[in-house]
C-alpha cells in the first residue's frame, strides 16, 4: 500500500516501532521516476495526471547493503532537486534552478505545466527576461519592474516585450513604480526617478555620510587659532572657501536644473535601511555608526591555500565584545529639502530596565547591590522594517530593542514628526527572529502582521489606531503569507494538523474562516500563480527529496507532479523511513516529538540481533530548528547514515528537544539563560523511552551531533556521564562567549550583564564530568563556530588529565562540510566510535 493509506497510522500511534521501515510497505507506485540526464532536456515521462500519494514511493531492494562510501559521496547521485522556483507571467510556465551534474554551478530551467519532462535550460541571452521572480506589478497590472545583474528592466506582460532602463556598471536596486507613473531606483545611497516617457532621470535624494558643509565645525586648537591670526594667507583661503560655498548654495537654490537633494547624516555613519514613499516625496532612513565588523584579534588561519602560505582571514566579532548597537531614524521631506530625526521616546517601554532582575542576580553573586533606573534603550529597525502604504499617507516601521526583549510596529505622525506605536510585543526571554512579516492593506489603512503574542506565531490585522484581531489561532505556527489581490484572504503555510506536517491554507479576512488547500502530508512550500488560480508547490517526504507540483486552489483539487529529478538509484535503496514519536516528557505536559529509526519485523538486517539493543541519538543543530517533521530533512546525509545504522542493528532517535522550532514560544524559550539543561533533560527522556519502548540496553547508547548538536553532545557527556556510553561532537561550541552576538545575546543576554547564564551554559565549565569516550571533529576554516572552541576545550581536557578523548581536524572545511572525502572520513570515525564502544 502507498503512504496515503497509512500516514495517519504513523502519526497518531505514538510508539509503533513496526512502522519505522515504511519502505517495506511501499510498492512501485512511482516506477516512472526516471533518473535525470545532465542536460535535463525533455524525456519520456508518465502522464502528469497521477495524484500525489504523500510519501514518495520507493522500489525497495532490501538486499542492498548501505555503505558509508555511498552515503557520504557527492549527493548528485540522490537528486538535483529544483531550487529557487517561481511562476512565469503566463500562469502556465514555471522556472527553477538546478545544480549541474558534478559541479556547483546552477542553471535556470523553464517548464510548461502542460508538457511532460523537466523543461529546458534558459539560454544566457534570455536570462534577463526569465529572471523576474521578484518583479513588482504596476497598479494597472500591465507591467512588471525588476532588476537583473544590477540593471533595471520593464516588461509589458501582454506582449512580453522587455525594455532595459539602465545599462551601467553600477548596481541599481529597490526598483519601484511611483504613483505618478515614473520609476524609481537606488544606486548606492542615491535615489533616482526615471520618467519612461522622456527618459529623464532626476535625483530624488542623495544620502551623504559626512558632516553638513558650513555647519558647526570642530573647535580649533590654540595653535590653529593663532595660525589664522598670524598668517593672512590661511585666513584668506578660509574666507574664499566660505564665499564659494555660499555661491554654490545660491546657484542650487535658484536654478531648477540643479539637484538640491543632498542630505547629511554625519561622519562615520552608514545607511542601514532607506525606503522611498510611493509618491516619491518622502524617504524614511535609518542610519547607524559605521563600526568594524571584526576586531584586530578576530582572525581565522587558513593553512591550505593556493600559494602554500598561511592566510589570516578576518572573522566576525564575539558576543563577549558586547558591542552596543542602535540606529537613528529620519524622515526626509524631499519636496522641501527638510530632514527630521525621529525620537524613540514615544514608544512604550523605550526606557524600561528590562534586565533589572538579571543584573540584580549577577550583582548579588559578586556581593554587590544593583540599583535599577530607567534609561533610553538602544533600538534599531528590523529587516524589511520600513513599509509604506501605497497612498503615501502612512508608513510603518518595525523596530527591536538591542536587548531583544521588545518589538514595536509604529507609524509616523508626519505633522508632529514622531513615532506612534501601533503594536508592542514584549518577551521576557527574547523576541523571535521569525514571525516578523508585516505590511499594509492597499484599500484601507490597516496593518497585518505575524506575532507570537498568543504563544504561537499567528496572523493579525489591525487598523491604524485600532484594536488587533486574530485571523488564526491555536497550537500551530503560521508562515509564508500571501495576500490576495482583492485583499479578501491570505494564503499561508502552517503545521495545523500535526507539528511535523506543513500544508497550505487560506484564511478569509472578514470571517477568519480557514480552508485547507493541500492535503499532501510531508512538507509543502508554495507560490501563488499571478492569476491566483494555482499553487506551485515544493513537496517532500521523509524519504523523498523535493519535487515540484502544481495544484488548483479549489478545495479538493489534486496536485500534479511537474518534475522528476530523484534518481532511480536512490529510489532503489532500502531506506528506513522514520516514525514520528511523541516521547513523554518528565518536565513538560507536551511530549518531545522525535524521529525513530528501527528495523521493521522481517527486515533483512545484516549481523543484527535486535535483542542486543544498541542505539544512537542524533542531536540536530541550530537549536531553533525542526527536524522531526515528515518532510525531507536538510540532514539528508544523516538520514542515510541512520538507515545504514539500522542495517547494522542500531535503533536511532532524533529529537526536537526544547529550543526547537515548530512548537510555539514556550518550547522555543525554555532554554533562556540556561542552554544545555532543558535539552539534555529531554535527551535523557529520549534514552529512557528507548529503554522502555524500543528494547534498547541502557548501557549501549551513544550520541552525536554538529554545531548546536555538538554543544549538546558535550553537555550530555559532561553533565549526564552515565546516560551515554560514547559521543562525537562535530564543529562544537564549547564556550558561548566566543559565539556571535545576534544569536547568543538573544538567549543568554551578554557576558557583561549575565555571567551566570554564560558560565552555566558553556560546556568548557563542565569538562571535568567526562568519563566516557569522546570524539571531537573540528573543521579549521569555520567562520561560524571557530576552530578555537575545539582548541580551548582540548587544552582544558589535557589539563584535567582526561584520557579517553580524540580529536580529528579537517583543514579545508568550513562549518558545513563540502568535500565528500571529509564527510566520509568524519563518519568513518563516528561509526568506528559506536562500533567500538556500543
Amino acid at each position: 500500500m502507498c503512504y496515503q493509506n497509512f500516514k495517519v497510522y504513523i502519526i497518531t500511534m505514538k510508539y509503533p516501532l513496526v512502522a519505522a521501515s515504511i519502505s517495506v510497505f511501499l510498492t512501485a507506485c512511482a516506477a516512472n521516476n526516471v533518473a535525470p540526464s545532465d542536460d535535463n532536456s525533455h524525456a519520456s515521462r508518465a502522464p502528469l495526471t497521477a495524484p500525489v500519494q504523500g510519501e514518495a514511493v520507493l522500489a525497495p531492494n532490501v538486499s542492498t547493503e548501505l555503505t558509508l562510501e555511498k552515503v557520504m559521496s557527492d549527493p548528485d547521485w540522490i537528486a538535483r532537486s529544483p531550487e529557487s522556483w517561481y511562476w512565469g507571467d503566463d500562469n502556465q510556465t514555471v522556472f527553477y534552478q538546478q545544480k549541474r551534474l558534478g559541479n556547483p554551478i546552477k542553471d535556470l530551467y523553464k517548464k510548461s505545466i502542460m508538457v511532460e519532462g523537466n523543461g529546458d535550460k534558459v539560454a544566457y541571452q534570455d536570462m534577463h527576461v526569465a529572471i523576474d521572480n521578484d518583479a513588482l506589478l504596476s497598479s494597472d497590472g500591465k507591467s512588471e519592474l525588476y532588476t537583473f545583474q544590477g540593471n533595471v528592466f520593464l516588461k509589458d506582460i501582454a506582449s512580453q516585450n522587455v525594455q532595459q532602463l539602465t545599462y551601467t556598471s553600477a548596481t541599481e536596486s529597490q526598483a519601484m513604480f511611483l504613483s505618478d507613473g515614473r520609476i524609481a531606483y537606488r544606486v548606492g545611497d542615491i535615489f533616482y526617478a526615471h520618467d519612461v516617457s522622456n527618459n529623464q532621470v532626476r535625483e530624488l535624494a542623495n544620502l551623504q555620510m559626512t558632516n553638513t558643509p558650513g555647519g558647526k565645525s570642530k573647535e580649533k586648537s590654540y595653535i590653529a587659532k593663532e595660525q589664522h591670526k598670524l598668517i593672512k594667507y590661511v585666513a584668506l583661503q578660509e574666507r574664499n572657501a566660505s564665499l564659494q560655498s555660499d555661491e554654490d548654495n545660491n546657484l542650487r537654490s535658484e536654478n531648477e536644473t540643479i539637484a538640491t537633494s543632498i542630505f547629511y547624516f554625519g561622519d562615520s555613519k552608514m545607511v542601514r535601511q532607506a525606503q522611498l514613499s510611493p509618491n516619491g516625496e518622502m524617504l524614511v532612513v535609518s542610519v547607524a555608526n559605521n563600526q568594524s565588523w571584526s576586531n584586530d584579534g578576530d582572525i581565522m588561519p587558513n593553512y591550505i591555500t593556493s600559494d602554500a602560505t598561511i592566510a589570516a582571514e578576518k572573522v566576525r566579532r564575539r558576543v563577549s565584545d558586547n558591542r552596543q548597537y542602535s540606529e537613528q531614524v529620519y524622515l526626509l521631506d524631499l519636496v522641501n529639502d527638510a530632514q527630521y530625526l525621529l525620537g524613540y521616546d514615544s514608544l512604550p517601554g523605550f526606557d524600561e530596565d528590562v534586565l533589572a532582575q538579571v543584573k540584580a542576580e549577577n550583582y548579588q553573586r559578586e556581593g554587590k547591590e544593583y540599583k535599577s533606573e530607567n534609561k533610553a534603550r538602544n533600538i534599531h529597525t528590523m529587516y524589511n522594517g520600513i513599509q509604506w502604504h501605497q497612498n503615501s499617507n502612512q508608513v510603518a516601521v518595525m523596530m527591536e530593542a538591542w536587548d531583544n526583549k521588545d518589538r514595536w510596529i509604529a507609524t509616523i505622525d508626519f505633522d508632529q514628526k514622531k513615532f506612534v506605536s501601533q503594536h508592542r510585543l514584549h518577551d521576557d526571554a527574547w523576541i523571535n527572529w521569525d514571525f516578523n512579516t508585516y505590511g499594509w492593506f492597499d484599500e484601507s489603512e490597516t496593518l497585518y502582521y505575524l506575532s507570537e503574542q498568543s504563544g504561537y506565531g499567528h496572523l493579525y490585522v489591525q487598523p491604524v489606531g485600532g484594536k488587533a484581531r486574530a485571523l488564526t489561532s491555536g497550537n500551530y505556527e503560521v508562515r509564508d503569507l500571501t495576500k490576495t489581490k482583492d485583499e479578501d484572504s491570505f494564503y499561508f503555510q502552517a503545521n495545523k494538523k500535526h507539528p511535523g506536517i506543513f500544508e497550505i491554507y487560506n484564511v478569509n479576512v472578514d470571517s477568519a474562516t480557514i480552508t485547507p488547500i493541500t492535503d499532501l502530508g510531508g512538507n509543502n512550500s508554495y507560490q501563488l500563480s499571478p492569476d491566483e488560480t494555482k499553487l506551485l508547490i515544493e513537496h517532500s517526504t521523509t524519504t523523498m527529496p523535493p519535487e515540484l507540483y502544481v495544484q488548483d486552489v479549489n478545495v479538493d483539487a489534486t496536485a500534479v507532479r511537474l518534475t522528476h529529478t530523484v534518481t532511480e538509484e536512490f529510489l532503489s535503496m532500502p531506506w528506513t523511513a522514520p516514525t514520528i514519536v511523541e516521547v513523554p516528557s518528565s518536565n513538560t505536559k507536551q511530549g518531545i516529538f522525535s524521529r525513530v529509526y528501527q528495523a521493521a519485523p522481517g527486515d533483512d538486517v545484516s549481523a543484527a540481533d535486535t535483542a542486543k539493543g544498541k542505539a544512537v541519538m542524533f542531536v540536530h543543530g541550530a537549536g531553533y530548528l525542526q527536524n522531526s517533521h515528515l518532510g525531507w530533512s536538510g540532514y539528508f546525509r544523516e538520514f542515510m547514515f541512520h538507515s545504514m545504522l539500522v542495517q547494522k542493528g542500531y535503533t536511532v532517535i532524533d529529537m526536537d528537544y526544547r529550543a526547537s522550532k515548530g512548537y510555539g514560544r514556550d518550547w522555543r524559550t525554555a532554554i533562556y539563560r540556561h542552554m544545555g539543561k532543558p535539552e539534555v533533560e529531554d535527551m535523557v527522556d529520549g534514552v529512557n523511552w528507548l529503554v522502555d519502548k524500543a528494547n534498547v540496553d541502557k548501557d549501549r547508547v551513544g550520541v552525536y551531533g554538529g554545531s548546536y548538536g555538538g554543544f549538546l553532545t558535550l553537555m550530555g557527556l559532561f553533565t549526564e556521564p552515565e546516560v551515554f556510553q560514547a559521543g562525537s561532537a562535530l564543529r562544537l561550541v564549547s564556550d558561548w562567549t566566543s559565539y556571535n552576538h545576534g544569536y547568543t545575546s538573544n538567549i543568554l543576554n551578554t557576558p557583561e550583564d549575565d555571567k551566570i547564564a554564560f558560565e552555566r551554559s558553556s560546556p568548557i565549565y563542565f569538562a571535568e564530568g567526562l568519563n566516557k569516550p569522546l570524539l571531537i571533529n573540528a573543521p579549521m576554516v569555520d567562520d561560524n563556530v571557530f576552530f578555537q572552541d575545539s582548541v580551548r576545550l582540548v587544552q582544558r581536557l589535557i589539563e584535567l588529565e582526561k584520557t579517553d578523548f580524540e580529536t580529528a581536524i579537517f583543514p579545508v572545511e568550513p562549518h558545513g562540510f563540502v568535500q565528500p572525502s571529509s564527510w566520509l572520513n568524519e563518519y568513518r570515525k563516528i561509526f568506528k566510535l559506536f562500533e567500538t564502544h556500543l
